[in-house]
């Protein structure tokens, strides 16, 4: 089966991945596959793993904020203090720019180096808008700011938004923000993640399986406590199947809706030649240049797509009526970071051109790496996606 090449590719040969997870298909049909392991003791990754979706949790934010407009609850006009007064700063900002990347975002300090909660939200509210000045447009922070424009809008917590809107209405009940005690022994570890910053090497240890990796999220709600927007949901493959079969039905927003969440707003190429990030609202669109494309070839202009950090990847593709997901794990004891990340470099660390490869990590021995991994799925899962794909489209007619 092709599917079982990729996940073969990538946990044993590559070994980016300590599993994979693979679901794709339409609105009525789906084929998956998985393989690898979930904890460091060798448990399997099974069909009801619970995985850290990082940064996929944005679809979910955007998902809701468009429910909210479609029912008369949201302006996108309005100023984002209409809803959360608390970003005092971003009172020239529309709710619209700021789903659509419009502005750049900054805080400060950076949310993820504050001690508390406390501290850390006294910081996102210092956040300022500025306009562009390079390619990068993507950014955590618009996330963070929908979820509290849910709350003003809806009334209810951001959590709760996305259970009424998403969560409820298409039957997904594995998917969560505080995982719950009894769910945690099936919760794909993101545990021993090494790290080179410069001249620190260092292992994150210690993280509890269920325990939320991204950063900002853990020190703003480090055990789930609220939805910040931009990560912090765990969710199953079959409840994710449920998400994008019930995205592509119409089910969770309606298909112009859909379609308006794929315009790109702030994509262009720039005078250097280089291209700033094409994005939708609170997602990837399709690129130019398919290489910094999240966007799969096979799928069209009005596809919406993310990856998360911990080793995921969606893509939903309204004009065909089709979508392919994995759900994984690039970071249990695996490198998945070098700073700065000059390419060059990867080789002076004993690694392949592409980020793959073994380094060599003092007092461990050799250690995978799965820095680089988001541009390796062009050539090592989206073409056994899209062969298992058009089988699917021979078998129906």
């Amino acid at each position: 089966m092709p599917l079982t090449d990729a996940i073969r590719y990538f946990t044993e040969e590559n070994r980016a991945l300590a599993c994979m997870s693979i679901a794709c298909g339409d609105r009525n049909h789906v084929h998956t596959a998985l393989g690898g392991i979930a904890r460091p003791d060798g448990t399997p990754v099974a069909e009801d793993s619970v995985f850290d979706l990082a940064s996929l949790s944005k679809l979910f934010t955007a998902m809701t904020a468009m429910r909210l407009w479609e029912k008369g609850q949201l302006d996108l006009n309005a100023p984002v203090t209409a809803y959360a007064p608390g970003f005092h700063r971003l009172g020239d900002v529309t709710v619209s720019e700021l789903l659509w990347f419009e502005k750049e975002l900054r805080t400060p300090v950076r949310v993820d180096a504050q001690a508390t909660a406390a501290d850390g939200e006294r910081t996102l509210l210092e956040m300022e808008a500025f306009p562009h000045t390079g390619a990068r447009a993507y950014s955590d922070m618009h996330a963070m700011v929908a979820a509290r424009i849910i709350e003003g809008a809806s009334g209810l917590t951001a959590m709760e938004a996305v259970e009424k809107e998403v969560l409820q209405p298409l039957g997904m009940t594995e998917t969560f923000c505080a995982v719950p005690a009894a769910v945690r022994a099936r919760c794909v570890s993101c545990d021993r993640e090494h790290r080179i910053e410069g001249d620190r090497w260092y292992v994150r240890e210690n993280v509890e399986p269920g325990t939320v990796h991204d950063p900002k999220a853990r020190v703003l709600a480090p055990q789930g406590q609220r939805f910040v927007g931009h990560a912090g949901l765990f969710s199953t493959r079959t409840d994710m199947i449920r998400f994008c079969q019930g995205v592509l039905r119409g089910d969770v927003v309606r298909p112009e809706t859909l379609r308006r969440m794929a315009e790109n707003h702030v994509g262009r190429r720039l005078e250097d030649g280089s291209y700033r990030h094409f994005l939708g609202c609170l997602c990837y669109v399709r690129h130019p240049i398919q290489y910094h494309s999240e966007v799969p070839a096979y799928m069209g202009g009005q596809t919406i797509a993310l990856s998360g950090f911990t080793g995921n990847h969606l893509a939903i593709d309204p004009e065909q009526g089709i979508f392919e997901f994995y759900l994984g794990s690039r970071v249990m004891n695996r490198l998945t970071f070098i700073s700065p990340r000059q390419e060059s470099q990867w080789t002076d660390f004993g690694l392949n051109q592409d980020g793959s490869g073994l380094i060599q990590w003092p007092g461990e021995g050799l250690i995978c790496s799965s820095v680089n991994f988001v541009h390796q799925k062009d050539a090592h899962y989206h073409p056994f996606v899209a062969q298992t794909l058009g089988c699917c489209a021979k078998q129906k007619t």
